[in-house]
C-alpha cells in the first residue's frame, strides 16, 4: 500500500502539471517538437511534372519504367524519457529533492506528450537497467510514470548513462525524442551519447541543488556520497577550502554541458528552487526561434 504523503506529492505532480501543460506550454511544444519527419507510403508510376529526385530507381529498372516513391508526413512521435533513480537524487536542501524535481520535469514533459497525441515511454536507470516501460498514449500511463518514480525501489545506487543510452539503441529502432533526466553524476558516456544521438534527438535534463556547491558554514563538516558511502572530512571555516570545494563542484557542472555540446546536443539546467514549467517554457522558445 502506498503511504498516504507519497500519494500526495504524486496527486499534487500530477495536477501542477497537467495545469501547466493546458495553460502556457502544450502549443509551443508542438511547434517544436513535430513527428519526425515523413516515411515511406508507396511507390507509383512517373507523371509528368513530378520530382525526378523522387525517382525510385531500383523498381524502375525492374519494371523498365520509371515511378517515384511516395511518402506522408508523421504526425506522431515518441518520447523517451530516461530518469535516474541513483541514490544521488535524493538529495535536497532548502527546495526538496532532486528526485521531486525530476518527477515534475518528467510530468511535464510527458502531459505536453500526450497533449500532441505522441507516445511516451520511460527508463529507469541507475549503475544498471531497473525497469523498462513501454510507450503509450493516454494520462492514465503518465499517472503510472510518476507513481513509479515515487514508489519504485532501485537495486543500484550509482549513475550509469551509458548503460541508460546503450539499452535505449537496443529497443527503441523509430527515431525518438529522448529526455535524460539526471544529476549526471557520471563522466564517461560521451561515446554511447554521439552515437544514440545519430538516430534519436537526445536532450539532457539536468537537475542540480545549489547547496551541494558550498559548504555549510559549520566547522568540522562530514560529507557522505549517496553513490558510493564514502565520507569527507571538511574544514569548512578554512576560505580555501571552501573555495576549492565550490571550484570542484562547478567543474563537474560545466564538464557535462561540455560532454552534451560536443555531442551536439542540448542540456536544460533545471536548479531544485526554480520552475519546471517556466525553465522548460523558456528552452521551448530558445529551440523555437534556433528552427525558424
Amino acid at each position: 500500500m502506498i503511504p498516504a504523503h507519497i500519494i500526495k506529492k504524486i496527486k499534487r505532480i500530477h495536477i501542477k502539471s497537467s495545469r501547466a501543460v493546458s495553460n502556457i506550454m502544450a502549443g509551443q511544444y508542438k511547434s517544436v517538437f513535430r513527428g519526425s519527419g515523413i516515411e515511406f507510403e508507396e511507390v507509383r508510376e512517373y507523371s509528368p511534372g513530378d520530382d525526378v529526385k523522387a525517382l525510385d530507381w531500383k523498381v524502375s529498372a525492374r519494371l523498365g519504367k520509371p515511378f517515384i516513391k511516395l511518402y506522408k508526413e508523421e504526425r506522431e512521435s515518441i518520447v523517451m524519457l530516461l530518469i535516474d533513480m541513483s541514490a544521488s537524487l535524493k538529495f535536497g536542501t532548502f527546495h526538496g529533492l532532486k528526485l521531486e524535481k525530476v518527477a515534475e520535469a518528467a510530468a511535464v514533459l510527458a502531459f505536453n506528450a500526450i497533449k500532441n497525441s505522441d507516445k511516451v515511454g520511460a527508463i529507469f536507470f541507475t549503475d544498471r537497467i531497473e525497469k523498462y516501460i513501454p510507450p503509450k498514449k493516454g494520462s492514465g500511463h503518465i499517472w503510472r510514470v510518476i507513481k513509479e518514480l515515487f514508489t519504485f525501489v532501485p537495486n543500484g545506487k550509482g549513475t550509469n548513462i551509458t548503460t541508460a543510452l546503450d539499452y535505449l539503441a537496443k529497443i527503441s529502432r523509430k527515431k525518438s525524442f529522448v529526455f535524460i533526466l539526471s544529476d549526471f553524476l557520471d563522466d564517461d558516456y560521451l561515446k554511447s551519447l554521439r552515437m544514440v544521438r545519430q538516430r534519436h534527438e537526445i536532450i539532457g535534463v539536468m537537475i542540480y541543488d545549489k547547496g551541494a556547491y558550498e559548504l555549510p558554514f559549520k566547522g568540522i563538516v562530514t560529507l557522505s556520497d549517496f553513490e558510493t558511502s564514502k565520507e569527507i572530512v571538511f574544514d569548512s571555516f578554512n576560505k580555501k577550502t571552501r573555495e576549492e570545494f565550490s571550484i570542484l563542484k562547478n567543474r563537474i557542472h560545466n564538464k557535462t554541458k561540455d560532454i552534451f555540446s560536443k555531442a551536439k546536443s542540448d542540456v536544460i539546467e533545471i536548479e531544485t528552487s526554480s520552475s519546471i514549467s517556466d525553465t522548460l517554457l523558456q528552452y521551448f522558445k530558445f529551440r523555437e526561434r534556433r528552427l525558424r
